[in-house]
C-alpha cells in the first residue's frame, strides 16, 4: 500500500492503518531501534510505542514522508528508552561510543526553553554542514550517528575498510566541529 493511502486510513481513524505501517515499516522500524537498543524485548517495545504515538500525531500531522517521520519517532523513543536503561550505569554499548564520538564537535542537551531554540539552530546548522557534504560522507555520518551502524556496518555501506571509514567519520567531526564554531554555535 502507498504511503498516501496509509495516511488517509489514519486520517479515516481506520486501525487498519497500523497494520498497513508495520507491515511496510515494521522491519525498517526494528532496525533502527535494535540497532540503539541492542536488546529485542526493548526494541519491540519501542515500536509499539511508535505505532501509539503515530496513531496520535496522524492526524493533525501528515507527513510528507512517512518512512523519515517513523523513523524519526522510533529513534527518539528508543534514545529515550536507552537514556533510561543506563541512567545509573555507563556501559561499553554502541550509544555510549557513538555519543563519546559527537561530544566534541556537538553542543550538549540543553534544558530551558531559549536553550531548546539554540539546540534546534544547532540542528539546522549541522543539516546545512551535511547538505554540503558529498554523498558518500553524507551517508557515512548518517548512518553511523543517526541509525547507529557499527562501524563496520558503515564501511561496508560506503565501499572502504572500517579504518578508512573511522578517519572518513574523525575528519566529518573535525570539520562539523569548525562549521558550528564559525556559525557561532560552539564555544
Amino acid at each position: 500500500m502507498e504511503d498516501e493511502q496509509i495516511l488517509d486510513l489514519y486520517f479515516a481513524r481506520n486501525q487498519e492503518a497500523i497494520r498497513e505501517t508495520a507491515q511496510k515499516y515494521g522491519d525498517y522500524c526494528y532496525g533502527v531501534a535494535f540497532r540503539i537498543l541492542e536488546n529485542r524485548p526493548d526494541a519491540d517495545e519501542c515500536v509499539n510505542d511508535t505505532w501509539f504515538q503515530i496513531w496520535n500525531a496522524v492526524p493533525p500531522q501528515r507527513p510528507r514522508q512517512l518512512k523519515a517521520f517513523l523513523g524519526r519517532v522510533v529513534r527518539n523513543l528508543s534514545l529515550d528508552r536507552w537514556a533510561f536503561l543506563h541512567a545509573q550505569k555507563r556501559g561499553g554499548g554502541r550509544v555510549e561510543v557513538l555519543l563519546s564520538e559527537l561530544e566534541d564537535c556537538i553542543p550538549a542537551a540543553l534544558a530551558t526553553p531559549e536553550q531548546r531554540l539554540t539546540e534546534r539552530e544547532v540542528g539546522a546548522s549541522v543539516t546545512r554542514w551535511l547538505e554540503e557534504q558529498p554523498q558518500k560522507n553524507r551517508v557515512a555520518f548518517i548512518r553511523r550517528y543517526w541509525y547507529a551502524d557499527s562501524l563496520s556496518e558503515t564501511a561496508r555501506r560506503i565501499g572502504c575498510s572500517e579504518m578508512a571509514a573511522k578517519s572518513l567519520l574523525h575528519r566529518m567531526r573535525v570539520s562539523l566541529r569548525v562549521y558550528l564554531e564559525r556559525e557561532g554555535m560552539m564555544e
